[in-house]
């Protein structure tokens, strides 16, 4: 059940996906790009695999790991451990179970998530305490933008419920603008509501191969044409952050891979300084003959 990590998610020592494929299907997700999915049957966002957890064996695997280290979890990072079938076979609270039976045998996990289900669970995060953060995805709050990037995923208001409910339930939360997506003046003081901090991430950062990725998917037709100098643009994170900061305050906003890392390990963040003009566009790439 634990992969060892590399790359964007270094600050961890394991990744843990229950589930194979992701029903949500986002447009921009880079996933896409990997052999988890490019050697896979079906089109991503079109299947699921369901993973069999043998409780016993995986309480050991967690035993075993301990005794080598650190036991730093990051759930999931190519798939979303509370999507639609969630609801069904409970994969993911399966999971929490086993780690609530032994607290000692892991130092922290982080649930990635975009579904509002994952407010189902909030009784079993808060019994983790300290060692557990929901990171939830609300990437823009205009559901017209959600619905060209991501038609797939939950609506905006259910994923702001949850992260009430958690809140309510004294869960640790925080909200990934992941990547930043075309938002409105207001999206700060809302998300403000419902959650203490925030991740910004770009494509840039945020695919791990410096928005390559991103380009290979064609992400550009998702946006209309007014906004593509605005949003799609290097210099969209240092205008998200500036107006983050404003109303989280800077300890509570946090970059790219700084943002996704426990919060011990988080650094204090400098307030960037744009090496870009703010009109300065990333240029899509042609689109295929």
């Amino acid at each position: 059940m634990l992969t060892k990590t590399n790359g964007y998610l270094a600050g961890y020592d394991y990744t843990l996906n229950p589930y194979v494929g992701c029903v949500y299907g986002c447009h921009y997700c880079y996933v896409r790009a990997l052999p988890v999915a490019r050697f896979h049957p079906g089109d991503w966002g079109t299947y699921v695999d369901i993973k069999q957890i043998d409780e016993r064996a995986f309480a050991r695997e967690l035993q075993s790991a301990r005794r080598r280290g650190s036991v730093n979890i990051f759930m999931s990072s190519s798939t979303d451990p509370y999507q639609p079938v969630e609801s069904r076979l409970h994969r993911t609270r399966q999971i929490l179970d086993i780690l609530l039976q032994d607290l000692d045998a892991f130092d922290f996990l982080l649930i990635q998530t975009r579904s509002p289900l994952v407010a189902n669970d909030a009784d079993r995060i808060r019994a983790l305490g300290k060692k557990a953060l929901v990171s939830l995805t609300i990437e823009t709050d205009s559901e017209d933008v959600r619905k060209r990037f991501t038609p797939h995923a939950p609506p905006i208001a259910a994923r702001m419920r949850a992260l009430a409910t958690l809140q309510d339930e004294g869960v640790q939360t925080q909200v990934a603008v992941s990547p930043i997506l075309p938002f409105g003046p207001q999206f700060p003081e809302l998300l403000r509501t419902v959650t203490q901090d925030v991740v910004l991430d770009d494509y840039f950062t945020g695919d791990g191969a410096n928005g390559r990725r991103t380009a290979a998917l064609q992400i550009h037709r998702r946006y209309h044409a007014d906004e593509l100098s605005k949003w799609y643009t290097k210099a969209t994170l240092h205008r998200a952050y500036q107006r983050f900061v404003a109303v989280f305050g800077q300890q509570h906003v946090f970059r790219n891979q700084n943002g996704f890392l426990p919060p011990a390990m988080r650094r204090a963040e400098d307030r960037l300084r744009p090496s870009l003009r703010p009109d300065e566009a990333i240029q899509p790439p042609e689109a295929p003959k």
